[in-house]
């Protein structure tokens, strides 16, 4: 017998069995095309307020272990599975993703049809919805969604609320924290960089005060227009710092400099999305997350230029400023999960620094 169901806001119904913890939360249905990587989706900030469809029809068989988190505090909605295994197999599997998800309060739902969940999505954009009781009344739950609005403080939700160090002997990088994944500061950490982690919130002349070698703009949830303290900062560090921004980060980087942004149908969220270099003509295979995009024509009147382009629907993914050694990417370099084509960024950012 069934024991969940998935109402979305239009009233289209799943049905289906509930895994991790009893509780009715609301967000924005999404789906994510990776084929491994689960642990590292349910705890990237990037996700906040979002319910993730997994298009991969098992997930759970490799288990949960407490080296692979992208941050200490998931923050996902809810999580949507074809099937669930509930016996993994793997020599580092410590938890079973039905345990976890009890221990973090994130319900889940499996057994049903995810291709078709993910087509709807497709054709009809993201959508709210929420996971409910088998026995829940839909029309009642449709207009709850219908008159629940999400959340606009996304980015203030998952950053840092202090500042912190992570000491190293090489460069100097303030990383401004607008829902970071630890593999951006492993990828730093790995080529020696003294870290300073501050607050989504944190003034130019407070960065400058720690003189650092370069700037990191992070990854992040929800509109970038959101922040408009943040593009300030940024718009003033622009010409005196090297700048590197991935996704949230680029976004914001985008309007600092004169550029618009806006939200796409269904975004982009997987491990296997193909990206064009346009300075080498060579294409990445990247990970990716995010909702909203800069739009290429808006980037004709400032002074930044379009480097990097999305193979599948010619989006923009990447840029860089004409004149000074600030640049960004839409995808994720630090690859978690995900392919490592595009690591070679965050050495170009050290090179940044060192010129």
């Amino acid at each position: 017998m069934f024991s969940k169901q998935l109402i979305l806001e239009d009233g289209t119904v799943y049905k289906g069995y509930g895994f991790g913890a009893d509780v009715e939360n609301v967000g924005e249905v999404v789906f994510n095309t990776s084929m491994t990587g689960y642990q590292e989706t349910l705890s990237d900030p990037s996700y906040n307020g979002q319910i993730v469809t997994f298009t991969y029809p098992l997930i759970g068989n490799y288990g949960i272990n407490r080296d692979d988190y992208e941050s200490m505090k998931p923050c996902i909605r809810g999580m949507i599975i074809g099937e669930l295994c509930e016996k993994p197999s793997n020599f580092r599997y410590e938890l079973t993703l039905d345990e976890v998800l009890k221990e973090l309060n994130i319900p889940g739902i499996y057994g049903i049809d995810t291709r078709s969940l993910t087509r709807k999505i497709r054709t009809k954009g993201v959508i709210k919805g929420c996971i409910r009781s088998i026995n829940a009344n839909v029309e009642k739950v449709v207009e709850e969604l219908k008159n629940t609005n999400l959340p606009t403080n996304q980015i203030e939700q998952v950053s840092t609320k202090s500042i912190s160090p992570a000491i190293g002997r090489g460069k100097r990088v303030v990383l401004i924290d607008l829902g970071m994944k630890v593999g951006i500061l492993r990828e730093l950490q790995a080529r020696g960089c003294d870290v300073i982690i501050v607050p989504h919130d944190t003034t130019a002349k407070e960065i400058l005060k720690y003189k650092p070698d370069g700037i990191m703009l992070t990854n992040g949830p929800g509109d970038p227009q959101d922040v408009p303290k943040t593009v300030e900062t940024i718009k003033e560090l622009i010409g005196k710092i090297p700048i590197f921004g991935i996704c949230m980060g680029h976004q914001l980087l985008a309007l600092a400099g004169g550029a618009k942004t806006y939200k796409l149908k269904f975004g982009h969220r997987g491990g296997n999305h193909p990206v064009k270099n346009l300075i080498t003509g060579k294409v990445d295979i990247t990970s990716q997350n995010h909702g909203y995009a800069v739009d290429i024509d808006s980037l004709r009147d400032t002074d930044f230029e379009l480097t990097h382009i999305a193979v599948n629907d010619k989006t923009c993914e990447g840029i860089r400023h004409k004149k000074y050694p600030v640049f960004s990417v839409q995808y994720h370099p630090e690859a978690a999960p995900g392919p490592h084509d595009s690591t070679y960024l965050f050495d170009i950012f050290i090179k940044n620094m060192e010129a």
